[in-house]
């Protein structure tokens, strides 16, 4: 077998939570590149109905979708029924649902914390809860959780996202020691800024993006593609023996 042959899904089956737009809507597409069966699911069945028909024309892979609300419980054991009924057990669960209210912490309701932290770690705990047993059970089994360079520094306004995302390094490094043994791998990706919907706010503002870019070694954002590899390596063979970590794909920003 050689290396490239390591990076190869064939016979895989992933999930990918908000796998319809954005940087989950990416790492959708790859793994299927890759070779693997997908789920996407996201709280708008129109939008997956339409990443999945994209990506399956794209890649031949068979493609399910769902509408679901990750942050709660029973919402997501019926997801994980309704995968292992139409798509196969999972091997492969990407936890990509994100969502952000911006603002300092004397203009933040509790109901702005909530949304937050439910989506971003929440969601992540109660999907690697439902998933995750039966790939140890299996004996193979690959989570991504999506984190971000926010999992380890710290912007003014960003209160409720800044602390579930350095909650998610956490879980993610909790999961990887309780699931070590059972050939189940539990990593993180944790990017800098790229041009998604969450940022649009900021892409829309000159001055805030320029004081983005300042921080930024590479002088620029993300490109979309530029989180692919690295959620196939995580995902694959090759990143066999890589586990509790996360990857950071920011440009350089947190190695100032």
């Amino acid at each position: 077998m050689s290396v490239l042959d390591t990076f190869r899904l064939d016979g895989k089956r992933a999930l990918v939570i908000g796998g319809a737009k954005g940087l989950g809507r990416v790492m959708a597409q790859a793994l299927a590149e890759a070779g693997a069966d997908l789920g996407i699911v996201s709280r708008t069945l129109a939008d997956c109905e339409s990443a999945a028909s994209e990506i399956a024309e794209a890649t031949g892979r068979t493609v399910v979708v769902s509408a679901a609300d990750v942050a709660d419980a029973a919402q997501v054991e019926a997801l994980a029924q309704f995968m292992d009924a139409n798509l196969g057990p999972v091997d492969i669960l990407v936890n990509s649902a994100g969502v952000n209210v911006r603002g300092v912490v004397t203009e933040l309701s509790e109901a702005d914390w909530d949304a937050v932290v439910d989506i971003n770690l929440k969601a992540p705990f109660l999907c690697a809860k439902a998933f995750g047993p039966k790939m140890a059970e299996r004996g193979w089994g690959r989570i991504i959780n999506m984190g971000s360079i926010l999992s380890y520094v710290a912007l003014p306004g960003r209160a409720p996202y800044c602390s579930a995302k350095a909650g998610v390094a956490n879980l993610t490094q909790v999961l990887a020691l309780e699931w070590a043994t059972k050939g189940v791998t539990v990593n993180a990706i944790c990017p800098g800024p790229f041009a998604t919907d969450l940022n649009k706010p900021l892409l829309q503002d000159p001055e805030k993006y320029a004081a983005f870019v300042a921080k930024i070694p590479m002088g620029r954002w993300g490109e979309l593609h530029e989180i692919a590899g690295a959620c196939v390596f995580l995902a694959s063979d090759a990143a066999s023996y890589v586990t509790g970590s996360s990857l950071l794909i920011d440009g350089g920003w947190t190695a100032q």
